[in-house]
């Protein structure tokens, strides 16, 4: 007798559930014991499953890591996307809901900083990594020059500042992966708004984006 549709789906969600939870267990142990000494056994242990149930979900630890990365990728793609069309057509409103995306306590969190950091230090001689890291950063990247574009003063170079707006937002997620207690994500946030509105004062004010001139 053959596996009913609905035992089918059941065991597939299962298998979704699992793979998910070994992610999860690898987010962790990226960020408590770093890339090299992430093993296997050690993310087993975290999950809660037998090495057996880890080498039928990924056959490798290279396997499980590079789900890993996609999964954080396509998450804080999907997180940065999804921030950019609630704030509608303003370039005004729509920058500072980028960069405030970065530090919702969703995405900027203290495991999830760990182990992206931990990808960061292998992408370089990894070209799996660094083909997931990039594209991610590339659409990021010319995101944030359109907007500058559109919102840059005559006389500025809107590449030159969303260069310097990325790099911002780098940094300090950098800070809060290494040193937590002496910077904390709200006033990381903080910080980042206020590069904001150093940059283009007649558009943001810390309190958030000014509307233009004939905006309703």
């Amino acid at each position: 007798m053959g596996v009913t549709a609905p035992a089918r789906a059941q065991r597939q969600n299962t298998k979704a559930i699992r793979r998910q939870e070994l992610i999860e267990a690898t987010i962790d142990q990226l960020a408590k014991r770093g890339f090299e000494g992430t093993t296997l056994a050690d993310v087993a242990t975290a999950a809660g499953m037998s090495r057996g149930i880890v080498n039928f979900h990924f056959d490798t630890k290279e396997k499980l890591l590079v789900e890993t990365l996609r999964t954080l990728s396509d998450e804080y793609r999907g997180h940065w996307k999804a921030a950019l069309k609630a704030a509608g057509a303003d370039p005004a409103a729509r920058l500072w809901a980028l960069v405030s995306a970065d530090f919702d306590k969703r995405i900027c969190t203290p495991r999830k900083l760990g182990a992206w950091c931990a990808f960061w230090g292998e992408a370089k001689s990894r070209p799996t990594y660094r083909e997931l890291c990039s594209a991610n950063d590339e659409d990021y990247q010319a995101t944030v020059i359109e907007l500058c574009r559109d919102l840059a003063a005559p006389g500025q170079d809107h590449a030159a500042l969303a260069r310097v707006i990325v790099c911002m937002l780098e940094g300090l997620w950098l800070h809060l992966m290494m040193a937590p207690k002496d910077l904390k994500r709200e006033q990381a946030l903080a910080s980042a708004r206020y590069h904001l509105v150093s940059v283009f004062p007649r558009r943001f004010t810390v309190d958030g984006p000014i509307a233009a001139e004939g905006t309703p």
